[in-house]
C-alpha cells in the first residue's frame, strides 16, 4: 500500500467519521439536552468548522487520487467531487443564508412554525439535511470500495512474479 493510498483511506474516513458523529451523535445529543434556540445557537458555532473540516479532507482524498489513480479512480473521483460540492453549497450557500435568517427569528421555540421566516429555514434546513446525508452515503461507498479485495487477475498484473494462493 503507497503512502497516497494511505493519505487517501485516512482523509476518507476522518471525513465520513466526523460527519457521521457531528450528524448522528453530536447533533442530536444536544437538541435533547438543551432548549432549542441553545442547541441550535451551539451547533450553528460548529458548522464552519464541520464544513472546513469535510473540504479539507476532501481536498486531500481528491488530490490522492488524482495522483495515485487507485482501483475504481473515475468512480471515486467523481463521488469526492460530488460529496465536495455539496459540501461547498453547504458552507457558502446554504448555512450563511439559514445563519441569516435564524437572526431574524427570535425564538424557534416561541415563534409559530408558520412564520414565512422559519417556513424558509426549514427548506434550507431540509436541504442541507439531504445533502449532508449525501455526503455521509458518499464517504460510505468510498470506504467500501476501498476494502473490496483485488481481484486475482489484478494482483498477478501488479505482480506478475507473485503466486496467488488462497487457504481456506
Amino acid at each position: 500500500m503507497t503512502p497516497l493510498t494511505i493519505l487517501y483511506n485516512l482523509a476518507v474516513s476522518c471525513w465520513l467519521g466526523g460527519a457521521a458523529l457531528f450528524t448522528f451523535l453530536l447533533t442530536p445529543k444536544l437538541f435533547a439536552a438543551y432548549p432549542r434556540d441553545l442547541a441550535g445557537n451551539i451547533v450553528g458555532l460548529l458548522f464552519p468548522g464541520y464544513f472546513r473540516w469535510g473540504l479539507a479532507c476532501g481536498a486531500v482524498a481528491l488530490l490522492c487520487q488524482l495522483v495515485n489513480r487507485g482501483r475504481f479512480a473515475v468512480a471515486s473521483l467523481l463521488i469526492i467531487a460530488t460529496m465536495l460540492i455539496l459540501t461547498s453549497v453547504q458552507a457558502f450557500i446554504i448555512e450563511p443564508r439559514a445563519a441569516e435568517l435564524k437572526q431574524s427569528i427570535p425564538s424557534f421555540e416561541t415563534t409559530s412554525k408558520d412564520d414565512p421566516l422559519r417556513v424558509q429555514f426549514r427548506t434550507l434546513h431540509g436541504i442541507s439535511m439531504a445533502a449532508n446525508l449525501a455526503v455521509v452515503a458518499g464517504g460510505v461507498i468510498l470506504v467500501l470500495l476501498a476494502s473490496l479485495p483485488a481481484t486475482d487477475t489484478a494482483r498477478q498484473i501488479t505482480d506478475p512474479g507473485k503466486t496467488v494462493s488462497r487457504t481456506m
